[in-house]
């Protein structure tokens, strides 16, 4: 729902999934087939529908995965409401619902911040219980504001997700703040990539440090897994 170009779609569902990208943008849509092939897939591109997603024209209840993801709520707005009903109406008995909140501007840790880019692709080669002792001593500091303010904007936290959900006979599987070790430091990032192992280490310790329910707070994308029924596939 809210799939732009597809940059996520790789990762929605199992072997021979159909996957369909909904978007309310004829131009995001166009650009699925190409992104999807530069993602490195090889098989049939998923199928679009252009189409509001707090009215998707999809058939209700019918859909093992049903994603969220970049922003989609938050940019919705004073629908984001709605776009949530409709998210839970499209997922099957059994179905997974994945989505992704903004509670905050986002963070990151003042230990790596101020280190040289090339210092901390060093530094993410260490055992990640050495690094994150470096992280808790000196904390983390939260990043400017970068969404406007409602109704341009809905905010969720992960408590009213959480009890919104379970209102709705969800069970939440996981939660997880997104990359609130580096933030959007994309120099620092970039640096890491460089080498196979700190990038792996880094992948690590962001996880690790994003299972937090104190990262949860002022991160500028949170990720929930929820399900209903028997189900009880988690995010990878």
């Amino acid at each position: 729902m809210g799939s732009g170009p597809g940059r996520f779609l790789p990762w929605m569902g199992g072997l021979g999934a159909r996957r369909v990208a909904l978007d309310l943008s004829r131009t995001m849509l166009t650009m699925v087939p190409d992104a999807w092939v530069a993602l490195g897939r090889a098989d049939a591109a998923p199928d679009r529908v252009r189409g509001d997603a707090a009215r998707p024209p999809l058939a209700a209840g019918r859909w093992s995965e049903v994603v969220a993801f970049g922003n989609t709520l938050g940019f919705a707005g004073e629908n984001a409401d709605r776009v949530l009903d409709a998210a839970e109406r499209l997922t099957s008995p059994e179905g997974i619902l994945l989505l992704e909140i903004a509670p905050g501007p986002g963070e990151r840790s003042n230990y790596l911040g101020r280190l040289p880019p090339s210092s901390v692709a060093r530094l993410l080669r260490s055992p990640v219980r050495a690094i994150l002792s470096r992280l808790d001593r000196e904390g983390f500091r939260e990043e400017p504001p970068r969404h406007a303010t409602p109704p341009t904007f809905r905010r969720f936290s992960v408590p009213m997700m959480v009890d919104r959900l379970r209102g709705s006979g969800w069970t939440v599987n996981e939660t997880m703040a997104v990359a609130p070790a580096l933030g959007p430091d994309a120099v620092r990032a970039e640096a890491a990539r460089t080498d196979p192992k700190s990038w792996a280490r880094l992948l690590e310790l962001e996880e690790e440090i994003g299972r937090r329910p104190e990262r949860w707070k002022s991160a500028a994308a949170v990720l929930l897994s929820a399900h209903r029924g028997s189900s009880m596939r988690m995010i990878k």
